[in-house]
Parts: C-alpha cells; sequence; structure tokens
C-alpha cells in the first residue's frame, strides 16, 4: 500500500472521528453562521483553517517546534470557546469585506489545531523517510474530513433554517452557547 492511500483515509478518520469531538465542534463553531449560499466564503474559511494547521502539523512532525501536548489541547479547546461565542455577535449575516476578520482567526486557529494531531502523526510517520508524500495526504486528508463535516452542517442548519423555519438568528445562538458550553468544560478540565 503506498504511503498516500494509508495517510489519506488516516487524515479524514483523524478529524471526523467522535473520540476527537474537539475538532468537529471547532469546524461547527467556525460554520454555523453560514449558509449554503454562502460555500465559496466558507470554503475559504475551512482553507484558511487547513493551511495553519497544515503550517505547524509540519513544523511539529520535523520537531522544528515542540509545545507540550497539554498545553495544546488546553489552548484547542480555548479556540472553540472563542470561536462559538463570537458567534454570538453576529448582528447581521451579510459578511461584508473582502477578507473578513474571521479568516486571519481560522489561519491562526489552525495554527493551534495542527499542533493537536501532530503527536498522532508523529507516531504513525517513519523515522529515516521523507515524509513530503505522508503530510501532504493526511492534510488533504483533513480537508475532505473538514468538508464533510461542514457539509453535513450546512445541510443541519438548511434543514432548520430553510425548512422548518427556524429563526436564523436563535438557531446560531443556541448551537454556539452549547459548542460553548461544551468547549469551556473541555478547557477547564484540561487547565495545563
Amino acid at each position: 500500500m503506498s504511503d498516500f492511500s494509508m495517510f489519506f483515509p488516516m487524515g479524514i478518520e483523524h478529524i471526523t472521528d467522535l473520540n476527537g469531538i474537539d475538532h468537529i465542534l471547532f469546524i461547527a463553531a467556525l460554520c454555523l453562521r453560514y449558509v449554503i449560499s454562502d460555500w465559496k466564503k466558507l470554503l475559504i474559511l475551512v482553507t484558511a483553517f487547513t493551511i495553519g494547521h497544515s503550517i505547524t502539523l509540519a513544523l511539529s512532525a520535523l520537531n522544528i517546534i515542540e509545545v507540550p501536548q497539554a498545553i495544546t489541547e488546553f489552548f484547542i479547546a480555548v479556540t472553540i470557546v472563542i470561536t462559538a461565542c463570537s458567534n454570538c455577535f453576529v448582528k447581521d449575516f451579510s459578511f461584508t469585506g473582502k477578507y473578513p476578520v474571521i479568516y486571519f482567526f481560522a489561519l491562526f486557529f489552525g495554527l493551534i489545531h495542527g499542533l493537536g494531531f501532530s503527536t498522532l502523526l508523529k507516531s504513525m510517520l517513519g523515522k529515516d523517510q521523507s515524509i513530503v508524500v505522508q503530510l501532504l495526504a493526511f492534510n488533504l486528508g483533513l480537508e475532505v474530513g473538514q468538508l464533510l463535516i461542514v457539509t453535513c452542517i450546512l445541510l443541519f442548519s438548511f434543514l432548520l433554517v430553510n425548512m422548518l423555519s427556524v429563526n436564523r438568528k436563535y438557531y446560531l445562538l443556541f448551537v454556539s452557547g452549547g459548542i460553548a458550553a461544551l468547549a469551556l468544560e473541555m478547557a477547564l478540565q484540561r487547565i495545563p
């Protein structure tokens, strides 16, 4: 089996695994404010997150940077709290501007999340070989997994907001509040 065909599904599995619910919660909090017609903005947002975590994932896998896992896991939970709470301040859904601040936060928070992925990836990588193919495959798998999560959330949002006529603002507040509460509990449990 080639490295690509082994690491690509591992990337998908890692991001969609319910045992790593923190990654799913982050992606959910990140894209809850969007609807299907915002798919281009959402694709840029998720890709910004992927670029961020790809950078630190590579740097960590290559042993260029090392951050204790306890610190990384705590800050991953903090990024979820911040992202979910930011949804509570959305006044309208017109997302003006070419590069909203949320893109920067997605990239920055991606840097933190990449450190969380690195522990798993380091355990899978061989010591004596080039890791470029494995990193690329794993990151592409993560991106595909994230897009699967985003698709599910967009469909869920469409069902509630468009089909069942749930108020979009209340939906955003309710679900974001739930995510923030779960993430806050995670952060408190993970204080280094």
